[in-house]
């Protein structure tokens, strides 16, 4: 119940110096909370080594904390908040005036993609809904696809689905972790898995997609 000062506050260093405990009850802060930190900086320098010092780079570092923010509670919780997803969409709708072609080809660009990443899958968990007889998929997974999806022009909307679903898969593979639904008790978050592909294909999508379109 202490306010922390800012001194307990320096990522990774605070932890490093408290020895792990807090200064003023001596309770454990668990590693995730230094390793989250670290995980947040080296994915910031990814997005600037792949972008530059650009207005891209503002945007897309902004997305990367939202998309580690929403990993990590959907992770706990099973729950992606509304806010967040609000969030993602506001910081690429305030960015759009500043990416190449300007607002109204930023416009163009964002929202096929947004309907390309959500529309079939909304459709297909529909479908496995009636077929299974419960949820196949929540709706906060459905919304962050639409949200991730205005970053991405349509042709790397494949690709980006391609990717989270394959770490989807890793992770229910090695996890243990469901969302403690007990109408589907082996539920996983997957939120985790739309997050780290969202980034990845942040910055791989577009070389990867020209790479293999360069065999036709």
């Amino acid at each position: 119940g202490h306010e922390l000062s800012a001194g307990d506050l320096i990522p990774v260093f605070s932890w490093l110096f408290l020895r792990g405990r807090c200064r003023y009850c001596g309770a454990k802060i668990p590693a995730r909370c230094p390793v989250s930190e670290l995980l947040c900086a080296l994915a910031f320098l990814g997005v600037v080594l792949t972008v530059g010092v650009t207005p891209e780079a503002g945007r897309d570092l902004i997305l990367t904390l939202l998309l580690l923010s929403v990993a990590l509670v959907d992770y706990d919780t099973g729950l992606i908040s509304d806010g967040l997803l609000a969030a993602i969409g506001a910081d690429w709708l305030i960015f759009a005036p500043f990416m190449d072609g300007g607002f109204r080809q930023t416009l163009k660009t964002g929202i096929p993609g947004a309907l390309a990443a959500s529309v079939p899958l909304l459709l297909l968990s529909l479908l496995m809904d009636r077929v299974l007889g419960r949820e196949s998929m929540g709706g906060g997974d459905i919304k962050l696809f639409f949200v991730c999806g205005l970053f991405f022009p349509w042709q790397s909307i494949l690709y980006f689905l391609i990717v989270s679903c394959v770490l989807g898969i890793l992770f229910a593979a090695v996890s243990s972790r469901t969302v403690g639904d007990p109408e589907n008790p082996k539920a996983f978050p997957f939120g985790p898995a739309i997050a780290a592909g969202a980034y990845l294909s942040l910055l791989t999508a577009e070389p990867a997609v020209a790479f293999y379109l360069s065999f036709f």
